[in-house]
């Protein structure tokens, strides 16, 4: 059945500011789901909140509304745009809320909107416990025994029921896990059970037999209209059940089913999607697995594109989203191509023949006095995914992808004491993996630590090798490592920097590198095609391994590679990757081959169609260098994008530079002045900038010393970091001690920066470009709450609501010479506090920051694609000539930031100088007496902690 005719104007609906739960995978999915249905024709009517995502860009759909997703806004846009259909799967759970809400009120029945992708009934079906319960009773399939409980005694004549504790608590109508969990004594039942209750939308939890330690799987499938259903991935967790999915370790396709356990789990998974309606497109269904006995339970059924959906996608190269978006308009999968092969039909099922590991990533160290032991209420801010041949290559490269100084599963550093291996193996904590590794580094076996863990053996003894091979290489000398053994060590996934720790003797990465090369040991990239290679693939998309054939054939076209952000994290998020994507098609759009290397499966930049050769692969100094190295075999590498990736891409510059890579735009060394703390102020005096007293220290003793010399309050920050990291305000000499120890301890060898606190001063952020001679400020955004809280917690204003046109004549004269001096060619952002109608400069930073976006969103002005093609040679006049660098914007926008408490409640609500929200929403407002405005007003000082 070909697609629709009769519908033409279709609405998305977005998931809103990114919170824990619910993250830029949707941004992922909605943006391929726009340009699909754009591709067919249809016209797309998009609204969304979060401006720092490539969604809300005019070059996803044809009309943006950049608005809170709210009923009200919904009616309001229907009613202005009146379109035929609306497709809700795209948006997680807040689109799929929405939609059913304005159902149930008739809404879309009465504006003659049909609702396409999924049945309402669907949602209603999979989202309430009890009738999903009913449900598969019904259809034959087998569940955790369970009831639903609407009060504290009903859950209690319930747990009788089930035999007393453990058991499980799963609030209705929420995501992410939110309010649930293993409870294992009676008064965590009683607190749970009630802040569930009150959580749950309808007031209602699922009290469920507990199924803690079972094997834990997730399938992806596709239906069309026709009844045709394929699965796209199985993937399995690595964590047992009691983690939240989103939290796990995961690895696809699934490793240690039986085929006939697969089998089984198909037909379940196929026959509770033919169950709870007749839509068309994707959904998601989740499984756990008795280890001992083999009997298979469902877990639950999601009637949309999940969070697994974006990784399934990166994992198999499957664009589901794509697939489901077309599906919904009534194609059949046999009518539709493969994107990636081109001649295969969407209607096969991808076979892998590599194996993909994704690993969350967390910011526990933010949040001060939080439990980390993961549970089934998902905690994650974002996640890794890696490509390798085997399993440990897999794992050993998304660690390198994790950026938290590891350079894969441990070997890079001293073991930690027994005692310590032996607490954190105990619970699930996020770094369970490494902890079997160094469990088997002290003798223990996989009996033990399977005992202990629950995960299946299958997985520890791989991790077993993995500790075999450094036991080996901790046995050699560099000249020891023959040609054969090196090769082996490397399809293990080991960096050069493990390496060079474990051999004997004083040996460098520099030095394995070249011994590696002399024996002719270089890694090979294989294409991702979703047909294990049985057909020839049309798309470029890559990973590194060590194998004898390379499928990565290098161009004649001149090059420039775009480092990407990796992962999500508090401080470096999703605006990150909006800037990446602008740049990957500036640099197309000027005619050259535009190279995308970035490692986090939840982004646009990721996908396998935007850039002109994606490698996915850690952000990591080595298998960059992999990279350029094989791309500029014939010299066409015109050089290396480092503005646009945040922290992540920028830590690799100082590397790029001392091998002679070229670095497009501002040069190493004026990066480094701005990042230097005692350059960039020498520089402030000669520019006759006033910047806050400051001093440096790297020990307790000298930082108290600096900060007894310029007075308190003090802000205290280690640096080269992003997102304010470690930064306190210290009011007195033992809270010095204390910061600066605390700092030292996570961050080692860290110079650290202490600044008198200009309190009750007023914050002030500027983005701007250059061209290494003309200077184009894009915006200037005043903070609502004063300095000390952290930009990204701000609430800020653009254009400034309070500052006289003294003070911003002044500030625009500040950003322009220091744009000038450091020879800015691209973007820069810098930061400055007025207080006392002085303006004092506390940072600048040449490169793409975190509110570029919202600038770009805010004034209509493509901000990041400016920057890049100022990098690659363009100049501020042509674009000023051709009227590019008018705002648009009426009015005020503000940008509000949005927060993952819930998630925390141990955790109390303060704001200081280190970043915690995880998202933001912009809000137009024409006058200051508008509610997004006067709200934040009113509890400005309220949070500001230190």
């Amino acid at each position: 059945m070909p697609k629709r005719t009769d519908i033409k104007r279709i609405l998305l609906i977005g998931s809103g500011p990114i919170v824990i739960g619910q993250a830029c995978e949707f941004d992922y999915s909605g943006s391929q789901a726009a340009r699909a249905l754009r591709k067919e024709g249809y016209e797309v009517i998009l609204v969304n909140s979060n401006p720092a995502t490539i969604m809300t860009d005019p070059i996803t759909a044809d009309r943006v509304y950049l608005q809170e997703l709210t009923p009200e806004s919904i009616r309001r846009i229907v009613e202005k745009e009146r379109p035929d259909a609306v497709l809700p799967t795209m948006g997680g759970q807040t689109a799929l809320n929405l939609a059913a809400q304005l159902h149930e009120e008739g809404f879309w029945e009465a504006m003659g909107v049909e609702i396409i992708g999924v049945d309402i009934e669907a949602i209603q079906i999979t989202e309430d416990r009890q009738k999903f319960r009913d449900l598969m009773e019904q259809i034959g399939i087998d569940q955790a025994r369970s009831r639903t409980a609407r009060s504290l005694l009903e859950a209690k004549e319930i747990l009788q029921e089930l035999g007393g504790l453990p058991v499980v608590i799963r609030p209705s109508f929420t995501l992410g896990g939110t309010g649930g969990g293993i409870v294992w004594t009676m008064e965590e039942f009683d607190r749970k059970v009630t802040r569930g209750l009150e959580l749950s939308p309808v007031h209602q939890v699922l009290i469920e037999e507990s199924v803690y330690g079972w094997k834990e799987y997730e399938l992806e499938l596709l239906r069309d209209a026709n009844d045709n259903v394929i699965i796209v991935c199985p993937i399995e967790n690595l964590d047992p059940m009691g983690v939240h999915t989103g939290d796990s370790i995961t690895v696809a396709p699934a490793q240690t089913l039986t085929d006939k356990q697969y089998q089984r789990m198909r037909d379940a998974a196929i026959k509770m999607m033919r169950s709870i309606g007749k839509f068309a497109g994707g959904c998601n269904v989740q499984f756990a697995v008795e280890p001992h006995t083999g009997r298979m339970i469902a877990v639950e059924i999601n009637p949309r594109v999940s969070r697994s959906s974006a990784l399934a996608s990166k994992a198999t190269g499957y664009p589901i989203a794509k697939v489901a978006a077309r599906l919904a308009v009534g194609y059949t999968l046999d009518e539709l191509p493969n994107d990636v092969t081109g001649t295969t039909s969407a209607c096969f099922e991808p076979s892998i023949d590599y194996v993909v590991v994704k690993i969350p990533r967390w910011n526990f160290e933010k949040f001060e006095g939080v439990d980390e032991e993961l549970t089934t209420q998902m905690k994650a801010v974002g996640e890794v995914m890696a490509i390798g041949r085997t399993f440990p290559e897999a794992l050993q490269k998304a660690w390198q992808s994790l950026e938290n100084g590891y350079a894969g599963l441990g070997a890079d550093r001293e073991d930690p004491p027994r005692e310590e291996v032996r607490a954190r193996l105990k619970k699930p904590y996020w770094d369970r993996t490494l902890q079997i590794r160094n469990a088997f580094r002290l003798g223990a076996s996989v009996e033990e630590i399977h005992d202990i863990t629950h995960i299946d053996p299958w997985f520890l003894y791989q991790i077993e090798d993995i500790v075999k091979i450094e036991r080996e290489l901790e046995r050699r000398t560099l000249d020891q490592l023959d040609a054969d053994f090196l090769r082996l060590v490397k399809q293990y996934g080991f960096s050069d920097v493990q390496i060079a720790y474990l051999l004997q003797g004083n040996v460098t990465e520099a030095d394995v590198r070249a011994r590696r090369k002399v024996l002719g040991i270089t890694p090979t990239f294989q294409l991702v095609d979703t047909c294990a290679a049985e057909f020839p693939a049309q798309t470029p998309y890559y990973y590194s391994t060590y194998e004898t054939e390379n499928e990565s054939e290098v161009t004649d076209r001149e090059k420039v590679i775009i480092l990407g952000a990796g992962p999500n994290r508090i401080g470096q998020g999703i605006e990150f990757d909006y800037c990446c994507v602008h740049g990957v098609l500036a640099a197309k759009e000027m005619g050259y081959e535009a190279i995308m290397i970035n490692c986090n499966p939840e982004t646009v930049s990721t996908d396998f169609d935007v850039a002109d050769k994606l490698y996915f692969e850690p952000v990591f100094w080595e298998r960059v260098l992999d990279i350029i190295e094989h791309e500029n075999r014939h010299g066409k590498l015109k050089g290396v994008i480092v503005q646009l990736g945040g922290q992540t891409a920028l830590k690799l510059a100082r590397k790029l530079h001392e091998h002679g890579i070229p670095i497009l735009g501002t040069s190493f060394p004026m990066m480094d002045l701005a990042e230097e703390r005692s350059k960039f102020s020498a520089l402030l005096r000669e520019l006759e900038i006033p910047f806050p007293p400051y001093g440096a220290a790297r020990t307790v003793a000298e930082a108290v010393e600096v900060a007894e010399r310029i007075g308190y309050p003090i802000l205290i920050r280690p640096s080269y970091v992003l997102g304010g990291q470690g930064m306190r305000i210290a009011i007195n000499k033992e809270e010095v001690e204390r910061y600066v120890r605390n700092i030292l301890k996570l961050l080692p060898d860290n110079e650290i920066l202490l600044d008198l606190f200009l309190e009750n001063g007023i914050e002030v952020d500027v983005d701007a470009a250059c061209d290494g001679e003309e200077v184009w400020i894009a915006g200037i955004m005043q903070h609502i709450e004063p300095a000390g809280v952290h930009s990204g917690d701000s609430t800020a204003v653009l254009p400034p609501f309070s500052l006289s046109e003294e003070v911003l004549n002044t500030i625009r004269r500040y950003t322009e010479d220091i744009a000038r001096r450091l020879q800015v060619v691209g973007l820069i952002n810098v930061q400055m506090v007025v207080k006392d109608n002085v303006v004092y400069v506390i940072e600048a930073n040449p490169r793409a920051s975190r509110t570029m976006p919202f600038v770009a969103k805010a004034t209509g002005v493509p901000v990041a694609k400016i920057g890049t093609q100022l990098m690659l040679g363009r100049k501020l006049r042509e674009f000023r000539e051709a009227g590019l660098l008018e705002s648009k914007l009426k009015g005020y926008a503000i940008k509000e930031p949005v927060f993952s408490w819930d998630k925390f409640p141990e955790v109390p609500k303060e704001l200081g100088p280190e970043m915690k929200s995880t998202g933001e929403a912009i809000a137009f407002v024409e006058t200051l007496t508008d509610e997004h405005f006067r709200r934040p007003y009113a509890i400005r000082n309220l949070y500001l902690s230190r």
